[in-house]
């Protein structure tokens, strides 16, 4: 056994496995995830799909649901969005600290003046446009990067406009439910009611096509 092998760990194979039982106990049929989830969700149906060919039809084999922009890459302009990488935008941020994360993302490296015109193809600033951005915007930022008509600190404010625009309605909804911390109480105590519901009659049909007494 080489080095590596002896350092895996069981969160490599069992969260995957996990994951399917968080799928497959409400037997979801489909599964909203970002691009780099796939693989995971393919497993997950391959699971469903030995149960199901040992022990007869039990669970759907779950089908991933990309949106319209399946990976967020962070503000390094390297890795995907996340946390623990602090490449990330915190949805629970005021506008002016969004703005302030916003204006140390990574550009096109290659443009380190203002007067050279940018490449919007391999810059993340702009994948970002496209994202949060409208048409006639983002079009007008690929002309005026291309020709260097902006900067890249003008362009990244505008994108941190166009954050805060797409973000305030989820913030007013936030400030709502803060207001309310019965009401979420009541939202999780039933979905968890409905949940357990669910996954009680599962248990039940697995334990029953297994060959399995419930002690």
């Amino acid at each position: 056994m080489d080095e590596t092998e002896e350092t895996v760990n069981y969160g490599l194979v069992g969260y995957p496995v996990l994951q399917t039982a968080d799928i497959i106990l409400y037997k979801a049929d489909t599964v909203p995830v970002g691009r780099d989830q796939v693989p995971h969700i393919e497993l997950s149906r391959e699971i469903a799909r030995r149960f199901n060919n040992f022990f007869g039809d039990t669970f759907p084999e779950p089908q991933a649901k990309l949106t319209e922009s399946p990976l967020l890459v962070g503000l390094d302009g390297q890795a995907k969005m996340s946390k623990s990488l602090d490449n990330h935008l915190d949805l629970a941020a005021t506008p002016e600290d969004t703005s302030k994360r916003v204006l140390t993302a990574f550009t096109d490296p290659q443009r380190t003046t203002r007067n050279i015109p940018g490449r919007p193809e391999v810059c993340n600033v702009y994948s970002m446009h496209q994202m949060f951005s409208s048409s006639t915007a983002v079009s007008a930022v690929y002309s005026e990067c291309t020709t260097a008509a902006r900067g890249c600190v003008d362009c990244k404010r505008q994108l941190a406009g166009s954050i805060n625009d797409f973000l305030e309605p989820m913030r007013d909804r936030r400030k709502e439910y803060e207001s309310r911390p019965g009401y979420v109480r009541e939202i999780l105590d039933e979905g968890g009611k409905r949940a357990r519901a669910i996954a009680a009659k599962t248990i039940e049909e697995v334990y029953e096509k297994m060959g399995l007494a419930r002690g």
